[in-house]
């Protein structure tokens, strides 16, 4: 029997078991699979082969990708963070034929049909495009550049993700997961919903703004908060600066529901003093690895199996190799990006990282970025910015130190942060880290001025290369002051010591 067959298997045992609650409709199994079903329906009569939406968290979003995972149609999901150009992009190049949206018609579709009131609408031209034999999903990733790259993934490399993470935490009494990221995110889309059906589980899927999440950064605290108590999760999936929120509202003296089981974070390198502080809070948060070429997680730390410092021992669909400090990938490896007719057998992250005796896998960040101080100190800024942003008056933060005699960096303030904020933050993250990994100046930036400039994936990440560009003059400054410094360090020892 194909993984697929078994999957929709395992949900229609679950029979009269609640699926879906708390997101304005709620859904049995058995409901939840008729509203699949009618999908499959709709989306024969209409001829559709390649499907794109774009849909905002909530039952519909899970009824459409069930239905075209199950029908074996080619599923696009759109993130509702996609700018109009990476939009069209996307749908151009993975050779969309329908489209289904609940906001505006993009050019060259046109309203076809009405479905639950969505529009369902029709590329105006067939876009004859190869995609790989056997892709089931194209997951589009805005990386460090504009143009997303469209990444094939199969049922079957899906649906191993999704298996291997509800074998792993099948001890764990796990019942009821809220969706607190976007489900275009495959991270969600697979760990979060996949694996809790499969589970047996039911899903809150509320959408975002109910939860104080707006566009790709927006948050709002105290609703995030609100709609913890409300949905009352036993599992959660975060990234770190939502994981910040929670732990910044409990010590600010908000009470979070006792309800957590288990809390994944990554998306990002994630400051060990964070999770310190989120587990003195009382959360029991569990770092883990992962990227979309491998169809989500690859390794995560789990309750009784976790190391402090790493993220997990890889699970077992997977096997992770160290090639030249470079992390490996080696099985679940996509079928290729669209438009590349390489497929390749291993992924080659760029993420350099080790394994330790015992299994457990360390990330240390990215080859690219790493850099190497005057004093002959190999760094990683994600390392430092990561310590940054685990200070609540820091949102943004890139660190520079290359053949430098000490780090700088280019800060975001959060909200309202003043200058002596920064500084505070600043010193609290230098006390934390070594001496040849403090930030020595820093210049901040106006965090409308930040965006406008194009500094942030439409994901909310800041883009390295952009910023150094945009920003050069501020840096070349930085870096003149520290010259000048150890200049002046060294004239007074030569006058200490003629």
């Amino acid at each position: 029997m194909r993984r697929i067959d078994g999957f929709f298997d395992q949900l229609a045992a679950h029979g009269d078991q609640v699926a879906i609650a708390g997101a304005g409709a709620a859904r049995t199994y058995r409901a939840l699979l008729t509203d699949v079903d009618a999908w499959c329906r709709y989306l024969d009569a209409a001829g559709a082969r390649t499907v794109a939406y774009r849909l905002p968290n909530g039952v519909d979003w899970i009824a459409l990708d069930l239905a075209l995972l199950r029908s074996g149609r080619v599923a696009i999901p759109i993130p509702d963070f996609f700018s109009p150009a990476q939009e069209a992009h996307a749908l151009a190049t993975a050779g969309v034929d329908h489209y289904v949206t609940s906001g505006p018609v993009p050019d060259g579709f046109a309203t076809m049909d009405l479905v639950h009131g969505l529009r369902l609408l029709k590329a105006a031209a067939d876009t004859p495009v190869t995609l790989h034999p056997g892709t089931a999903k194209v997951t589009f990733t805005s990386g460090t550049t504009g143009t997303p790259k469209g990444v094939c993934l199969s049922a079957d490399q899906l649906l191993a993700t999704a298996g291997a993470i509800e074998q792993a935490l099948g001890g764990e009494g796990i019942r009821q997961h809220l969706c607190a990221l976007p489900l275009s995110l495959l991270l969600e889309n697979v760990a979060g919903v996949y694996a809790s059906l499969g589970n047996g589980s039911r899903i809150a899927v509320p959408d975002l703004g109910d939860i104080g999440l707006t566009g790709s950064s927006g948050l709002d605290v105290q609703a995030f908060v609100e709609g913890q108590h409300r949905y009352r999760p036993q599992s959660l999936i975060l990234v770190p600066q939502l994981l910040l929120a929670l732990t910044a509202a409990s010590e600010f003296g908000l009470r979070l529901p006792d309800s957590y089981r288990f809390i994944a974070v990554g998306g990002g390198k994630i400051a060990p003093s964070l999770l310190d502080r989120a587990q003195a809070a009382g959360l029991p948060v569990y770092e883990g690895y992962g990227l979309t070429e491998c169809g989500s997680v690859v390794a995560v730390n789990l309750p009784g199996a976790s190391s402090p410092g790493t993220v997990g021992r890889p699970l077992p669909h997977v096997s992770v190799g160290i090639v030249d400090g470079e992390i490996q990938v080696i099985g679940n490896a996509m079928l290729g990006y669209v438009g590349d007719p390489d497929r390749p057998s291993r992924i080659a992250t760029g993420d350099l990282g080790g394994l330790d005796l015992d299994g457990y896998l360390t990330v240390l960040g990215r080859r690219k970025s790493g850099f190497i101080t005057a004093y002959g100190r190999n760094v990683s800024p994600e390392w430092i910015e990561s310590e940054l942003t685990a200070e609540i008056a820091i949102a943004q933060a890139l660190v520079f130190g290359d053949a430098l005699p000490g780090n700088v960096a280019l800060i975001v303030p959060r909200g309202s942060s003043g200058e002596d904020a920064i500084a505070t933050a600043v010193a609290a993250a230098n006390a934390r880290l070594p001496d040849y990994a403090r930030v020595s100046n820093w210049h901040v930036i106006d965090p409308e001025t930040f965006s406008t400039a194009g500094c942030l994936t439409e994901n909310g990440r800041p883009r390295r290369d952009v910023a150094a560009r945009c920003f050069d003059r501020q840096l070349q400054s930085m870096y003149e002051r520290l010259q000048e410094t150890a200049h002046a360090a060294l004239r007074q020892a030569g006058e200490r010591h003629p």
